[in-house]
């Protein structure tokens, strides 16, 4: 989707916080977005984890008894 193809869309909002951002001329319909937009990166990030998990684990173990890969090379 075109990022900026708008879609109107119905929200439930706490009134106190819609009656100050209103008072703060706070655009909501970005504020709003803004918000989605790093609600959607944060479940993007914990979904990559929870499918990369074994992969994950399984590197962690070869580098406790390994140690890591290229560490002779490291200069500090």
């Amino acid at each position: 989707m075109n990022s900026h193809t708008r879609k109107p869309t119905n929200l439930s909002l706490d009134a106190n916080l819609l009656t100050q951002a209103k008072a703060l001329k706070v655009n909501l319909s970005r504020a709003a977005e803004d918000g989605v937009r790093v609600a959607v990166s944060v479940a993007k990030a914990q979904q990559w984890k929870a499918e990369n998990a074994a992969a994950i684990q399984s590197s962690n173990a070869y580098v406790e008894k390994h140690g890591l890969p290229l560490d002779s090379y490291r200069q500090f």
